[in-house]
């Protein structure tokens, strides 16, 4: 696995499927590595490689890593997370994307971003920069894998207070192994409380598997998640 760190200027890059399978949807992608690190290749370019295999555009966001002294360890990455998908909004019709269907897919670090991204949409993490910023930042469906920094403090025992689910928060697909030492109440916490607030939500826990396994292919069931992933796409109409 390759890891990044130091990173002060956010990007994102485009990976488009081929235009006859292209179906009009697109997932921003967020890297794991405890708001310390960034999974270059493991959570980043591959999964837009197999983003693009079902028809979708990946978008991959190289958010900033560490926080700076002083400040937040989530504030950067949430600023960060917002623009980005209001930036594919903005450009949707040039990348060949509808603005309907625009998800959200983290791992570990990057799947409490986009969890909180998912619940934050409607507070503005930064000041307006252009046009682009008067659009929703609030994605269509999100897709939380081995998450951490859900629950407060990483204990398991309550969500974390930014995890502010409401009825609003979108479509979401849960996926973590039992065995998983980031904790699968990170899982279990905020699957309770999309049901509470009647979000339609999917959760597929494995007695074993571990953490950080990306896309690597493995003996064990839960690295086919790719595949009740886009199951599951297609299920809410994401993948049309």
């Amino acid at each position: 696995m390759i890891r990044l760190t130091g990173v002060s200027n956010p990007t994102i890059t485009v990976y488009p499927p081929p235009k006859e399978r292209n179906t009009g949807a697109a997932v921003l992608v967020f890297r794991g590595g405890g708001y310390n690190i960034l999974a270059l290749d493991l959570e980043g370019v591959e999964v837009c490689e197999w983003l693009n295999s079902i028809g979708v555009t990946g978008v991959l966001l190289k958010y900033r890593v560490p926080a700076r002294a002083g400040t937040p360890r989530r504030g950067a990455p949430l600023q960060d997370a917002q623009r980005a998908i209001r930036l594919v909004r903005a450009h949707a019709k040039d990348w060949g994307v509808h603005q309907d269907r625009i998800g959200a897919l983290g791992f570990s670090a990057g799947a409490h971003l986009a969890a909180e991204l998912s619940n934050n949409y409607d507070k503005g993490a930064y000041d307006p920069v252009d046009e682009a910023d008067q659009l929703s930042c609030r994605p269509d469906f999100a897709a939380i894998i081995y998450p951490g920094l859900i629950t407060e403090k990483n204990t398991g025992e309550k969500l974390a207070p930014e995890m502010t689910v409401t009825a609003n928060t979108p479509p979401t697909f849960l996926l973590q192994a039992e065995d998983d030492p980031v904790r699968v109440e990170n899982s279990l916490l905020y699957y309770a409380a999309l049901k509470r607030a009647k979000v339609p939500a999917d959760m597929h826990l494995f007695a074993k598997g571990g953490h950080g396994y990306g896309l690597r292919h493995t003996e064990l069931p839960v690295t086919d998640w790719p595949k009740l992933a886009a199951q599951w796409m297609r299920s809410i109409g994401a993948i049309k």
